[in-house]
Order: structure tokens, then C-alpha cells, then sequence
């Protein structure tokens, strides 16, 4: 149940990008769901692939390499979802990563169960 409704904020995020960020185009709410759906699933199967790939270079700087692993996974949904969800450029999705890093962190701390 909590997979859904992370699902369904990254969904929203994505429409708050594409309002804020120049660059970024969604189609509609069903286009930014498709998104979210398609990044978690290349989160799940690509992103530990690129890491592991990566790892000298991520160590080198110090972690912060994971965010151009995760523009790239953005490029990568970019790509696949067609013309319903569009990303002007690497800059951008950049940004966007970084965004979405930050608005992630928030969602996950206000999901946070107490395991009291």
C-alpha cells in the first residue's frame, strides 16, 4: 500500500516539475503516473546496475555521482515513455533528480512508520 502511494506523490511531483521546471512536458496525469510507474521499475532493475557499474567514480565523489545516475534513469523514462513525458535536456533532468532526491526525502520522513 505504501509502494502506491509513493507511487501516486511521484506522479504528482512529476506535474509539479513540468509547472516549475522549463523543459519538462507531461501530457496529463495518466502520462506522469505511467512515469512514476516506469522510474520506480528502472530504479529497481537499471539503477543498481549503473551503481555497481560506477562505484569507483561514486566513491571518488563521495556519493554525489548517484545524482547523474539518476538524471540518467530519468533520460532513460524520458525515452521509453515517448511523447507523453519529455525532458529537454541531461541539465534538466539533472535538476529534476536533484528535486526529486530532496522531495523524496521529505515524502519518506513524512511516511515514516514509528516502530515503537
Amino acid at each position: 500500500m505504501r509502494w502506491l502511494l509513493k507511487l501516486v506523490l511521484n506522479a504528482f511531483i512529476f506535474i509539479l516539475l513540468a509547472h516549475f521546471l522549463n523543459g519538462i512536458y507531461i501530457s496529463g496525469f495518466g502520462a506522469a503516473l505511467g512515469a512514476s510507474l516506469l522510474l520506480s521499475f528502472l530504479n529497481m532493475v537499471v539503477r543498481p546496475i549503473l551503481i555497481f557499474l560506477t562505484l569507483p567514480v561514486t566513491i571518488l565523489t563521495l556519493g554525489l555521482f548517484i545524482l547523474v545516475i539518476n538524471a540518467a534513469t530519468l533520460m532513460l523514462t524520458d525515452g521509453l515513455m515517448g511523447e507523453a513525458f519529455e525532458i529537454a535536456g541531461f541539465g534538466t533532468a539533472l535538476v529534476a533528480s536533484l528535486v526529486m532526491a530532496l522531495l523524496n526525502i521529505v515524502m519518506n520522513k513524512l511516511l515514516k512508520e514509528d516502530k515503537s
